[in-house]
């Protein structure tokens, strides 16, 4: 039974093995927990999607569902929230996979709406992230990422003094993230922010500059601290 279940889950992962400490009593506590997933995902037939093998939690919502586009294999842990509301999409890969309690909105307002927010394959997204798309976001095939991940293509103009932050509106240039990159836990990446192929990011930093490929980078604000030979 094992070996079978290792062949359904490697259809998603490929380089997924149980380890032999992991009992048949816990695969069958999986087995059941991952089922409700799949007919959890059944679900946006009803509004006139394919599902496409997509794996849903608990209580997984989505605005302006008619510009969300995912591939096949797609999970969102529980209480995941999906809002669309841009001139372009939420495309998410084969294979990927957003944590629990985790938020991708490309835009918050009716007067200013975002642009895009693409995810490529295999990319996998631990909790609590929050991936804003009012610049537009990209993060590239086979990267993985740590809890509380944040991403903000967009400032708050303040030059004028006489009037109020929240009135003067904002600017976006947009974040790339190239592809196989390892992120930590609670890094933030800012507004105009390009990350080549191949970097790590130390847990904790906050990119504020764009970052060359190959790279390990970290600190507050983050600089690289060494490239990968």
């Amino acid at each position: 039974m094992k070996r079978i279940l290792e062949k359904i889950i490697q259809k998603r992962n490929p380089a997924f093995h149980f380890d032999p400490d992991v009992s048949i009593r816990l695969i069958l506590a999986l087995v059941s927990e991952k089922i409700w997933y799949v007919v959890r995902g059944f679900k946006v037939w009803f509004r006139g999607r394919k599902p496409r093998l997509l794996m849903l939690g608990h209580r997984v919502r989505f605005f302006n569902l008619s510009h969300i586009k995912w591939g096949r294999w797609v999970k969102l842990e529980d209480y995941v929230y999906l809002s669309a509301l841009g001139k372009g999409e939420i495309k998410l890969g084969n294979n990927v996979s957003i944590g629990a309690y985790s938020r991708l909105i490309i835009a918050t307002s009716f007067d200013h709406i975002g642009s895009h927010i693409h995810i490529g394959d295999q990319v996998g997204i631990g909790e609590f992230a929050y991936l804003g798309g009012a610049g537009g976001l990209e993060i590239g095939d086979q990267c993985i990422v740590g809890q509380y991940f944040s991403c903000h293509p967009e400032n708050h103009n303040y030059a004028d003094r006489k009037t109020p932050i929240r009135l003067q509106g904002t600017n976006r240039k947009g974040i790339k993230i190239g592809k196989n990159c390892w992120i930590g836990s609670k890094v933030t990446i800012l507004d105009g922010v390009e990350i080549g192929d191949n970097c790590v990011i130390a847990a904790g930093a906050v990119v504020t500059k764009s970052m060359p490929a190959n790279s390990i980078i970290g600190g507050v604000p983050a600089k690289v601290i060494k490239p990968i030979e």
